[in-house]
């Protein structure tokens, strides 16, 4: 009973660090505006809660049941938000679980080793959650309309929506954001493995 408290606690606690870490994307005015700081915290949390939580249970699959809990939880507080007036699109969920079974699939493929897991499997996380994240938030309406028509009341003055500068030709933010995502997230993963042994 305890083993398996221990690993809802954990994963309940990585789901709260880890919505945080990308809190910005939540909101859809900030949604584009935010997108490669998403990209980094997010694959970067995902990959160090992921494989702690797989290389504690040893099981493939564990990563994608972890991102599966975020997606979950996340969808609790867009229907909150809905329920209290706001547009359907003022939150934007992001996209985990194809990611987090590339994780898993690496850890499969690889008979359970973790170091390819950390690397091969972080380097995918980082490659791909930009990628799906942007098709997420091309499938939003107009992030302006949302972000003018219905404010949040939490925004500070100084953080009032701007006009998103992406599209451009010297600016993509699927670049940037699966690029740094990729180099950053195999050394955290790796020392998040390396305090769990």
């Amino acid at each position: 009973t305890t083993h398996y408290l221990f690993i809802v606690v954990v994963a309940v606690n990585s789901t709260l660090l880890t919505i945080n870490a990308g809190d910005y994307i939540f909101y859809t005015d900030w949604a584009w505006t935010s997108f490669v700081v998403f990209s980094i915290s997010q694959s970067t949390m995902l990959a160090v809660g992921a494989i702690y939580y797989m290389l504690f249970t040893g099981v493939p699959g564990t990563a994608t049941y972890y991102a599966t809990i975020m997606t979950i939880y996340t969808w609790v507080a867009k229907g909150a938000w809905f329920a209290l007036g706001y547009p359907y699109d003022f939150i934007t969920v992001p996209v985990w679980i194809p990611s987090a079974m590339l994780l898993d699939l690496t850890y499969w493929a690889t008979r359970r080793n973790k170091h390819a897991a950390i690397i091969i499997g972080g380097t995918l996380v980082g490659l791909s959650l930009p990628m799906f994240n942007m098709i997420n938030l091309l499938l939003v309406r107009d992030p302006l309309e949302v972000a003018f028509k219905y404010p949040r009341p939490t925004l500070p003055p100084y953080m009032t929506p701007i006009e998103p500068q992406v599209g451009k030709s010297y600016n993509s933010p699927v670049a940037l954001g699966a690029g740094a995502g990729a180099v950053l997230t195999v050394p955290i993963a790796a020392l998040g493995a390396k305090l769990n042994t």
